[in-house]
């Protein structure tokens, strides 16, 4: 287990900025203006070859009314009970003031060491309040700059050194927990919801609209599983943000959403389904994650029965796409209802997880495309082949189908119904992806072909393509014009002259009427047969 590490000081000190360099991420909120940081935000964190836990709180403020200021310091105080070691940070630039004297007299009565940072002394200014500091009586200051990082150095050896007599309990890691995000609009219920789960004030609560500003991290357990809840801030319609900081806190719930496995959706029971929340809902959707709805404040409402009802039908109405979403209705304040909440975040979850078989879906479609064949478009049908689940969290499939760009959306919006209905997917994010079959890959020249296989040489080859090729081949070797008339040339029959009239007529004579393969003439009778084998043959 890492060292617990508390920053305190009071306000606008530059706890949140140390607290992001140790960590190594912009966490926490940065502003110019005192009191940004309201709540106690954890993280793990690390300097040099050492694991910390770091613990950001809020600006120490001397006051203890109902004040908001009293219940930012009642979680300042929780932190340092729960930390064992406290780096105590003033600003060297102003010095030592009235509120440091304060603090540092509440620090003395804890029994644990404490480091002193002089932040901001990177300056030339800085050298007189860094003199001021030793008069709070704990030692020798560390000068250091979080913004700039400089006497990280200093600030290592002095931990390290303040650390060395406290014993560091080993402990097991549990398993991954389950990130629960709760969002919603200001003054929906979030942080009260989350602290009723957990059975104390962790998050500061407060009839104000907008208290939480960070996205704070807690970390719980529920019968066994470990969970993270995620408190988000209130986030309002997007023309009504106009200051830095509301921008940065809307910044940091779309974060938390991105991040998150399950979805809380807080609303009030009057306003429920409003454009704001309709836009985090889809929001949700986009993202791929699960999502729950919450309907708070409900020990107030006079007809519960009708107006779940009406809730329910317009959540269906209005987001189709997340048809069958849980719907919860409790009151964070009294408690009544609460009890329902973590089954359904726990169903949701295992929902979103889930796994078909690629038989079961082949099988389903079957039966979908035979209930409701897919359209023609252009004249030609598209046809589905066959469907697989790719990868899950959330549920994502893809469809093998001829002409697959060519499938309309209200088909696909079917498809993906079809699925959440026969495998039970309600209130899941679905992911269809319709591909078109590749060619194949074993025909001629695909990938699998493979090079030609060599058959060798032929041994004998036609005689009339030889021809042929020869023809061609001499052809080409002739001149231009000469070309030309050798292809208008017209092939005539060559007749053999010189044979006397009388002789055709005499019984067994022959004539010659085409010259032989070896320049002879061929012998022919009065029936037309040539004669074969003769020994005196007539000579030209």
């Amino acid at each position: 287990m890492a060292l617990k590490v508390a920053i305190v000081g009071r306000p606008n000190v530059g706890k949140s900025t140390l607290f992001n360099r140790l960590v190594g991420k912009r966490l926490a909120l940065v502003d110019d203006r005192p009191g940004v940081t309201r709540d106690r935000r954890y993280a793990d964190g690390n300097i040099g070859d050492m694991d910390l836990t770091l613990i950001d709180t809020a600006g120490y403020e001397d006051v203890t009314d109902e004040s908001l200021e009293a219940r930012m310091r009642e979680q300042t105080e929780a932190a340092i009970d729960d930390a064992d070691l406290i780096m105590f940070m003033m600003d060297a630039r102003e010095g030592v003031t009235a509120l440091d004297r304060i603090f540092a007299d509440r620090l003395r009565h804890q029994h644990k060491p404490v480091i002193l940072l002089a932040n901001k002394s990177e300056s030339r200014e800085s050298g007189g309040g860094i003199g001021e500091a030793y008069a709070l009586g704990f030692g020798e200051p560390v000068a250091i700059s979080a913004e700039h990082g400089e006497g990280m150095a200093d600030l290592y050896a002095a931990i390290v050194a303040a650390s060395a007599d406290i014993f560091i309990e080993e402990v097991e890691e549990a398993d991954k927990p389950i990130r629960i995000a709760v969002i919603g609009r200001p003054n929906a219920g979030k942080s009260t919801l989350v602290n009723r789960l957990l059975g104390e004030d962790r998050l500061l609560v407060g009839p104000e609209a907008g208290i939480t500003r960070d996205s704070i991290s807690v970390d719980w357990e529920w019968e066994g599983r470990p969970i993270r809840f995620v408190d988000t801030a209130g986030m309002r319609r997007k023309a009504r943000v106009q200051e830095k900081l509301e921008k940065l806190s809307v910044a940091d719930t779309i974060r938390a959403i991105t991040f998150a496995e399950v979805v809380i959706l807080m609303m009030d029971k009057d306003h429920a389904f409003d454009i704001q929340d309709l836009q985090l809902a889809d929001l949700v959707e986009r993202e791929g994650r699960a999502l729950i709805y919450v309907a708070s404040k409900w020990d107030l409402e006079e007809e519960p029965q009708s107006r779940m009802a009406k809730l329910k039908m317009l959540a269906e109405d209005k987001l189709p796409q997340l048809k069958g979403t849980p719907f919860v209705v409790l009151s964070a304040h009294s408690g009544r209802g609460v009890e329902r909440l973590m089954p359904a975040v726990i169903q949701a979850y295992e929902t979103w997880s889930v796994k078909v078989k690629t038989k079961d879906l082949n099988t389903w479609l079957a039966m979908a495309t035979q209930r409701h064949p897919p359209p023609a478009v252009d004249g030609k049908r598209i046809k589905p082949k066959y469907i697989a689940q790719t990868k899950a969290r959330p549920p994502t499939f893809v469809l093998m189908a001829n002409r697959a760009e060519a499938m309309p959306d209200h088909y696909k919006r079917y498809l993906v119904n079809s699925i959440r209905e026969s495998f039970d997917l309600n209130g899941t994010p679905i992911r269809l992806i319709v591909k078109s079959g590749a060619a194949n890959p074993y025909a001629e020249g695909g990938a699998k072909s493979g090079p030609e296989r060599y058959k060798g040489d032929a041994k004998t080859a036609p005689r009339r393509v030889i021809k042929k090729a020869e023809k061609a081949e001499m052809l080409s070797n002739l001149p231009g014009k000469a070309l030309e008339q050798k292809k208008t040339r017209k092939h005539q029959p060559k007749v053999v002259s010189g044979v006397k009239a009388s002789a055709s007529k005499k019984a067994g004579s022959s004539i010659a009427v085409q010259k032989g393969a070896r320049g002879g003439a061929r012998q022919v009778s009065r029936s037309g047969r040539i004669r074969t084998g003769q020994k005196h043959a007539p000579k030209k």
